[in-house]
């Protein structure tokens, strides 16, 4: 695991630890010391604490006046052992909410299990978002199963338009336009089906 590093052909866009409004502002990653582990593996230095044991992140983009962002995450995510959808809420997406970010994309292919618990923290996520979404792009198969089977699915976006998306062809921008078109249309058919 120590040789998957957070995307960063994006810096030129965006970079967290110069962004006064981000969680990781000021933040100096040490290039050359390996100290933080997920189980008994060292993950890159590049990675982003959330307080969580398993599942750390790099916020890869933010655009405030498009109320967008693009987040990658990396290991377990164990809302069972570690609350770490409390942890991502309250400890990054609250943050990006109050700035009036609104439309989430989170990169999921370097996570390796789900465990869920309760919804309360997705739902209130979704509806803090008030217009606006988050969507779960490229989670391997047995996550979203898992995902599925504890209703994530009914807050977040997670459908198969999601996957296999290859997302490090786009500029961050098209990113946040390609998925917010996926996004809207699957709202759009659903509310077509309902009626």
């Amino acid at each position: 695991m120590h040789n998957i590093e957070p995307y960063y052909h994006w810096r030129d866009y965006y970079i967290a630890s110069e962004d006064e409004f981000s969680p990781f502002y000021n933040t100096d990653y040490d290039e050359f010391r390996y100290s933080t582990k997920i189980y008994n593996y060292y993950i890159h230095p590049q990675w982003d604490s959330i307080e969580s044991s398993t599942l750390f992140l790099k916020v890869l983009f933010v655009d405030y006046s498009a109320g967008s962002c693009v987040i990658e995450l990396i290991g377990e995510w164990n809302d069972c052992l570690h609350n770490d959808i409390m942890l991502l809420k309250q400890n990054i997406a609250d943050s990006l909410i109050f700035e009036k970010v609104n439309k989430f994309i989170i990169i999921g292919e370097n996570i390796l299990n789900f465990h869920g618990s309760d919804d309360c923290y997705y739902e209130e996520w979704a509806n803090e978002c008030e217009d606006g979404w988050v969507a779960l792009i490229n989670f391997r198969e047995h996550v979203i199963e898992e995902m599925k089977a504890c209703n994530i699915n009914t807050f977040f976006h997670l459908n198969t338009d999601l996957n296999n998306i290859f997302w490090q062809q786009f500029t961050p921008s098209n990113l946040c336009n390609y998925i917010k078109d996926i996004v809207e249309l699957n709202k759009h058919n659903l509310l077509i089906n309902n009626i």
